[in-house]
C-alpha cells in the first residue's frame, strides 16, 4: 500500500511537471496557458493524448514529434522527472511525520512555482510576473495562518532585500540584475526571513558567480540576449537558504 501511494505521489508530480512546462512556454511568450490546446512547437500540429503522458510520452516518442519528427526539448521531461521527484521527497518528509500537512502543501507550491522560475530565465531570460504574483499570494497567506509570530521578521527582510535588489539594479543600469530580479525578490525575503535570507541571496551570488567564470573560461559567457540569467541561481539560493541557512550559519559563527 505504501509503494502504491509513492507511486501516485510521482504520477501527480509529473503530471505538475507537465503544467509548468507549459507555464515555461507559454507564459514568457504571453499565450493562454487555457484556451490553447497543446501542440508541436515545429509542425504545429495538435497533440492527441498518448503523446500527453507524462514522462512516458517523450521516452515513447524517443524525444521527437510523431509528425514532423522534430526533436523535443529534453528539457521538457527533465521539468517533469524534477516535479515528480520533488513532489515524492515532500511527501516522504510529511508520511514519516517530519513536516505537517500544510508545510507540505505550502513547500509544493513554491518550489514548484521556483522550478518553473528556474527554467523560464534560463531559456527565454523572463522570470513570468504571473508566478511571482502566485508566489506573493501563497508565502503572505501561509505566514499570516501558519507562522503568524515571523510576520514582521519576514516584511522586514522583504523590505530589505527588495531595497538592497532595486538600489544595485539603478546603481549598475541593469547590469548587475534584471529587473525581473527585483521584482523576485520581496517574494525572496517573504519566503525565508531573517537571517535565513542572507545565506539565500549569498548563496545566489556566490553560485551566479562560479558558473560565470565557468562560461567565461569555457568561452560561454553569453546567454539570452547577451546576459547570464540570474533568477535560476535566486530559485536555488531560495530553496538552500529555506533548508540550510541556519545550519550554514552556524558553521560560520
Amino acid at each position: 500500500m505504501e509503494v502504491l501511494f509513492f507511486l501516485l505521489v510521482f504520477a501527480v508530480g509529473a503530471a505538475v511537471g507537465s503544467f509548468l512546462n507549459v507555464l515555461i512556454d507559454r507564459l514568457p511568450r504571453g499565450e493562454s496557458i487555457l484556451f490553447k490546446k497543446s501542440h508541436c512547437a515545429n509542425c504545429g500540429r495538435i497533440l492527441h493524448l498518448q503523446e500527453l503522458v507524462p514522462i512516458l510520452s517523450y521516452l515513447w516518442l524517443r524525444g521527437k514529434c510523431k509528425y514532423c519528427k522534430a526533436k523535443i526539448s529534453i528539457r521538457l521531461l527533465i521539468v517533469e522527472i524534477a516535479t515528480a521527484l520533488l513532489f515524492l521527497s515532500i511527501f516522504a518528509f510529511y508520511y514519516f511525520a517530519k513536516i505537517s500537512f500544510s508545510d507540505a502543501i505550502f513547500l509544493a507550491l513554491v518550489l514548484s512555482s521556483f522550478l518553473c522560475i528556474f527554467f523560464s530565465d534560463l531559456e527565454y531570460g523572463i522570470i513570468p510576473d504571473e508566478v511571482v504574483i502566485f508566489l506573493l499570494g501563497v508565502i503572505t497567506l501561509y505566514t499570516f495562518f501558519a507562522v503568524p509570530a515571523e510576520i514582521t521578521n519576514r516584511f522586514f527582510a522583504s523590505l530589505a532585500t527588495t531595497g538592497s535588489f532595486l538600489f544595485l539594479f539603478i546603481i549598475t543600469r541593469g547590469r548587475g540584475i534584471g529587473f525581473g530580479d527585483v521584482k523576485l525578490s520581496p517574494v525572496l525575503g517573504l519566503f525565508l526571513g531573517f537571517p535565513k535570507i542572507i545565506i539565500g541571496v549569498y548563496a545566489a551570488f556566490l553560485t551566479g558567480a562560479a558558473v560565470s567564470l565557468i562560461l567565461i573560461a569555457m568561452g560561454k559567457k553569453k546567454f539570452k540576449n547577451d546576459t547570464i540569467p540570474f533568477g535560476p541561481f535566486l530559485a536555488i539560493g531560495a530553496i538552500l537558504g529555506y533548508f540550510f541557512g541556519i545550519r550554514i550559519l552556524d558553521l560560520f559563527l
